[in-house]
């Protein structure tokens, strides 16, 4: 697996497994539990060493099916993300928030531990006392953030004790809002990991460009889709499938030797 080195000396993997609606959207739902569990569990037995979840997916259930097929592996071997939700951000409710979270993963710390999005009505400031106080006890081994924009960025990073190391946010071949409001570079020049969430949602792979260059590759769309984004300096990218074929095929996207032409082909695709 590829990896990207964070600015604290950690590595990323370059492709992680997403899991909204895994366990539920905004709701629990308990009906495939153990097909669920099984299907994380398949995936980092296939290589998946990233798991992205969030205290959001099936209100916190996503976690539970997450901390169960974690009691498979070593702890150590796998780079595990949540978030917090905007209701949390208070001081008090946020620790509290992350605790539940641990609960429910089953485990005593969260490798990356995000703002899920920003509420102007809570101060980053005492948001990023409480991250500081659980990156300080051992609770979260890294801060980061989601959904932020250039300037929220900049002040999480003068709030933060220790480095923001990511700032996850919806990037793909035609959802272009990262390079056109500046974060991406942003992100490059101050040695910040992007994390592209949705890289194949908004009609990408009806693309016509992504499925000629995938032809050409004997490829899928999906893997170009992915390859596109984890061949961009300091982007990784966390698609989620509940089809094992499919887990397997977006792992394989690693394996994909875009060429230069295939690569700006790929950006200059938008929307067509």
């Amino acid at each position: 697996m590829e990896t990207l080195k964070l600015n604290d000396g950690g590595r990323l993997p370059v492709i992680g497994l997403g899991t909204w609606d895994i366990g539920g959207g905004r709701t629990s739902d308990r009906s495939r539990d153990d097909e669920m569990t099984a299907l994380i569990r398949d995936a980092i037995e296939m290589g998946y060493t990233h798991i992205d979840t969030a205290e959001m997916y099936g209100a916190g259930h996503c976690e539970d099916l997450v901390g169960r097929a974690l009691q498979n592996f070593n702890r150590e071997e796998i780079f595990v993300t949540t978030k917090v939700l905007p209701d949390n951000l208070r001081y008090d409710d946020l620790l509290r928030a992350l605790d539940g979270s641990l609960e429910r993963l089953q485990t005593d710390y969260a490798d990356l531990y995000l703002i899920h999005w920003p509420d102007p009505d809570v101060p980053l400031e005492e948001s990023f006392r409480a991250l500081n106080r659980a990156a300080a006890d051992g609770r979260i081994r890294r801060v980061g953030v989601s959904n932020f924009d250039v300037p929220l960025l900049r002040q999480a990073q003068e709030l933060c004790a220790t480095p923001v190391v990511n700032d996850q946010v919806r990037y793909n071949l035609h959802t272009r809002a990262p390079e056109q409001n500046g974060l991406l570079r942003y992100c490059q020049e101050n040695d910040v990991v992007l994390t592209a969430y949705s890289p194949l949602k908004d009609g990408v792979l009806q693309n016509g460009t992504i499925q000629a260059v995938a032809s050409k590759h004997g490829a899928t769309a999906a893997q170009v889709a992915i390859r596109w984004l984890t061949l961009k300096p300091n982007v990784v990218t966390i698609p989620k499938s509940s089809k094992r074929t499919r887990l397997r095929e977006n792992l394989e996207a690693l394996q994909l030797e875009l060429d230069e032409d295939d690569v700006r082909r790929l950006n200059e695709a938008t929307g067509n």
